[in-house]
Formats: structure tokens, sequence, C-alpha cells
């Protein structure tokens, strides 16, 4: 039989004292073959709200999980680069500090493609929490449903990924860390996974200007992977839009007045984002969280 492959999960946390530890206990309920967990690193940047306590207490049930504190906000890909330096395989996980596994299965799904060494980089594939019944709830279903039809057709890596190490170091004055990750793994030869069994709980906000703050921050974002990469994200071509809506139909039903509203503030950000990056402003390295997606 062959050797097991070993892999970190990489963490990064922001006052996720609401989250973290289900995040955490949801990986040690994986059932693994073939592949051994080596380490769980938790890269809380200035947190102040508990967090630090609930991960070390939790380092203490798990002996795999290591905290590593950030005394300083630097963004997200600052704390990548952390758990990057300190890691000791070549596979790593990054899992967001307020998602959990939905399944015991899920990061088997995620970590299988590795098997070929073709594969550098797999995304797993999100389920929202959020109710329907309301906009801002609806739309953030329907997000992660285009999400999800797209990637089925063209991987598009989010969310929850795994890769393999090529000496990424993730610029600090930008977003967009999957996408800048997804740039160098294929920049080194390798191919793009989508896992659809490989599935994640999150949720989205739940309040209007909550979900317009989100995807406005993740637009400008991907408007500078387009002007510093010439990489564009496969959501942002319209033809591969018009062909998953109906498959997203499906999945949520039609709902004419809620899908109209939600393609409508995606519009917004989409526009606004634009002229943002086009008016010479960077992203920004710390952006405020959107409070109402930090539970579980």
């Amino acid at each position: 039989m062959s050797e097991d492959l070993a892999f970190t999960i990489g963490i990064c946390a922001y006052n996720e004292a609401g989250a973290i530890e289900r995040s955490i206990r949801s990986i040690f309920d994986q059932e693994l073959s073939g592949f051994t967990l080596d380490k769980v690193i938790v890269v809380s940047s200035a947190s102040t709200d508990g967090t630090d306590e609930i991960v070390t207490s939790l380092s203490k049930e798990y002996p795999e999980v290591v905290l590593m504190r950030q005394e300083k906000r630097e963004g997200k890909n600052s704390a990548v680069n952390c758990y990057l330096k300190a890691k000791d395989t070549e596979l790593i996980v990054m899992l967001n500090a307020d998602n959990a596994f939905a399944s015991e299965h899920s990061l088997q799904k995620l970590l299988e493609p590795f098997r070929d060494e073709k594969a550098g980089l797999v995304g797993g594939h999100p389920i929202p929490l959020n109710s329907k019944k309301t906009l801002a709830g609806f739309a953030s279903n329907m997000v992660w449903s285009l999400h999800h039809n797209i990637a089925s057709r063209c991987p598009k890596i989010g969310e929850l990924i795994a890769y393999r190490d090529v000496g990424i170091e993730l610029p600090t004055q930008y977003q967009s860390d999957e996408d800048f990750i997804r740039v160098a793994v294929e920049s080194a030869g390798y191919v793009s996974v989508y896992a659809p069994d490989a599935t994640v709980y999150n949720r989205g906000p739940e309040t209007v200007s909550d979900f317009i703050k989100q995807r406005l921050r993740v637009n400008i974002g991907q408007s500078i992977m387009v002007e510093k990469s010439n990489f564009y994200n496969p959501s942002r071509d319209p033809r591969m839009l018009v062909e998953v809506i109906f498959d997203t139909i499906r999945d949520l039903g039609f709902h004419p007045i809620k899908m109209f509203a939600s393609v409508m503030m995606e519009l917004y950000c989409r526009i606004k984002a634009k002229k943002y990056v086009k008016d010479g402003n960077c992203d920004l390295n710390a952006w405020e969280p959107v409070a109402s997606t930090k539970k579980l």
C-alpha cells in the first residue's frame, strides 16, 4: 500500500469566538483513508473576543491544534503567509474559521484528487445555512448555487480549498487569497479541480447592507485580479452565468422578484467595484468583518 499523504489545515481567524469551536471540531469528526492530518494551525490576528482562549482550550483536547497569534491585524493574506511558513507538509487545506465541514466525508473528498500528480488545487462545495425567506438569505443562497453550478463546468475555487505548496507567498496589500493561490499553482503547471462532494457549511450575510458590503469586497478583489494578473474568475463570464441560470432556478425554485433584486445588488457591486479600482484605489488588506456571517 502507498504511504499516507500528510496535510496541514490552516485557519485564519479574527474575532471568531462564535464559530471557531464548531469549525475545529468538525475537522476531528472527519473519516480519512490514505491521508494523515499533521497540524491544524490557527492564525489569530489580534483577536479580542476570546477566540484565542477557545483555540488554546481545544489544543489540550486535540494536540494537533496550534495557535499562532498576530499582535497586529494585517489581513487574511498575511495570516495565510504565517501558517505557510509554519507548516511541514506539501498539502495545505484552507478552512475558514466561520465554516464547518458538512459531512464526515467532506475532507476525504477534498483531498482525493491529489492522488493524481497533476492536481494542484481543489475547491469544495459551500452550502449556506441562510433561510431563503428573506431577500439577503435568498441572495446568499443564489450566490452559492451559481458558484456550484459554474464550478461543475469550470472549476471556480473559493471558500474551502486544498492546494500544493509551490512556494506561495501572498501579496499582503491585497485580498483575493484563493485567486492568487490559483494563479500561482496553475503557473507551476498544475490543474484546478472541483470536488462537489467536499461540502462545507457557511453563513452568508443576513441583511441587505451586509450582503452589499460582502459582495463589494469580493468584487473589488476580483477586479484587482483582472488588473494585476489578467485573471478572470469564471463567475465574471456572462455566457457562463446564462448557461447556469436554469440550474440555479432548479436548485432554488422560481422566485422572480427575489432573483431580480439579487441580480441588481450584484450588478451594483460589480459596477461600484470596477469604478473603485479604475479610480486608482487599491484593495484593502484588512476588511471590516461582515457581522451577520459570524455564526454557525
